[in-house]
């Protein structure tokens, strides 16, 4: 298993930029506000209307800057939360929406569920390249479950594929040959952990990468 950092970077990036500049323009009025009270004519003394409005000002652009830091302590806490969460899965076989297929010690397993009943269904395994290396057929024909697939990691010739970034293909046909719709599931152990702009990304056993939110269910 393998963290790349356990520390998301990124995360209240852009909270923190607001927060120095609202924080610079704070002192700034501050400072202004002041020299204006020290240099004001004794004979002519600010308006007490105008002093009022600048005060109120004074706070909302406080109460600004205490926004931002609130806003930058939400997001770093959330940015931990998601780390933790990911740390969590590590060693777990997890499930996210896809058409890749994690192939894991010469086999995978992918899940679909149909959004109507089909009279025939059959699966395409493909390499990275587009090139189809097995067909499956005669698969679950249900639309009121999920189903799983099981591939033994065998092209059409019966020898092992190599390699990595496999893809796979539902096609499902109702009884007059029209397209069924379907929603597909990979499922693999993850083994590593890394942060793509303070997202957590969760590595699989071949290499594949999905981030954290498109998990669909853990076990």
């Amino acid at each position: 298993m393998a963290i790349d950092s356990i520390t998301p970077t990124g995360a209240p990036t852009v909270a923190s930029a607001a927060k120095s500049q609202i924080s610079a323009d704070y002192e700034s009025f501050l400072t202004l506000l002041t020299a204006q009270i020290q240099n004001q004519n004794p004979l002519e003394p600010m308006d007490s209307t105008t002093f009022v409005s600048q005060l109120a000002q004074l706070s909302q652009v406080e109460q600004a800057v205490q926004t931002n830091t609130n806003l930058e302590e939400i997001a770093s806490q959330l940015a931990q939360a998601g780390a933790l969460s990911g740390v969590q899965m590590l060693g777990r076989e997890v499930s996210t929406a896809t058409e890749a297929l994690v192939l894991e010690d010469g086999t995978a397993t992918y899940d679909y569920r149909l959004a109507a009943p089909a009279a025939q269904v059959t699966a395409r395994i493909l390499s990275s390249d587009g090139t189809l290396l097995r067909e499956l057929t005669d698969l679950a024909t249900s639309a009121e479950d999920r189903h799983r697939i099981e591939w033994d990691g065998l092209d059409s010739e019966g020898l092992p594929v190599v390699g990595s970034g496999f893809t796979i293909k539902i096609d499902a046909l109702d009884a007059d040959g029209a397209a069924v719709g379907y929603a597909g599931f990979a499922s693999g152990t993850v083994t590593g952990l890394t942060f793509a702009e303070g997202v957590p990304v969760l590595v699989l056993g071949d290499g594949t990468k999905i981030p954290a939110s498109r998990v669909e269910t853990v076990n």
